[in-house]
């Protein structure tokens, strides 16, 4: 368990990285957003290339980023069921998930969109858009971005595994995040310190 832990902390890593690079990507979409909309006030003037970038850096935003978000448990949660169960049943229900659906998932989306990206590389496919762009580097970006959430998938199963071992802290917390323990020994201290103050006004 401790070398997938090891390699869980790597795929992390590598994502981490992943996602900082998207915070670069939409600066570089609202930029040049905003250039395109100010030139084609201003003098009249737009290209296809222009709102094709920007197309091409919302695709690389959102398929880099989904494992970054994955990673940082801030993707979006159906709770409704989820929530009335313990956390090592919320736990297990993340981890059929996981091997059920996203890890099968993402592997069919690789497999079926590597033929498509070798194609539009071998053809040079352009867009179809007068002054457009090649297609396969926005292409491309499907199987990298479904393999890093894969791989992001089966960083968070390790995690999972581990701590119904009791080998792990819960992954789900987030950093800046008490348990319910925490929020209720902070309560009672805040509670005392009410109490105190007020005893202390009334002597």
């Amino acid at each position: 368990m401790n070398r997938l832990l090891s390699l869980s902390r790597l795929i992390d890593w590598i994502n981490d990285k992943f996602g900082k690079l998207t915070w670069g990507l939409v600066f570089a979409s609202v930029f040049i957003s905003a250039g395109n909309a100010v030139v084609r006030k201003l003098f009249d003037y737009s290209s296809n290339a222009w709102l094709e970038i920007q197309w091409y850096l919302f695709a690389g935003v959102f398929l880099l980023g989904a494992a970054y978000t994955f990673l940082h448990n801030e993707h979006v949660r159906i709770d409704v069921l989820s929530s009335r169960l313990s956390k090592r049943g919320q736990t297990w229900i993340d981890i059929l998930g996981i091997v059920f659906f996203l890890l099968p998932f993402c592997l069919e989306v690789v497999r079926l969109s590597l033929p498509v990206v070798g194609n539009a590389m071998a053809s040079g496919e352009m867009s179809s858009n007068a002054g457009g762009l090649m297609r396969w580097p926005v292409f491309v970006l499907l199987p990298i971005g479904f393999t890093l959430l894969a791989l992001q998938g089966l960083s968070e199963l390790i995690k999972r595994a581990a701590f119904l071992m009791g080998l792990a802290p819960d992954p789900t917390l987030r950093k800046d995040e008490k348990t319910a323990e925490e929020e209720l020994a902070a309560f009672m201290l805040e509670q005392t310190a009410r109490e105190e103050a007020a005893a202390g006004k009334k002597a």
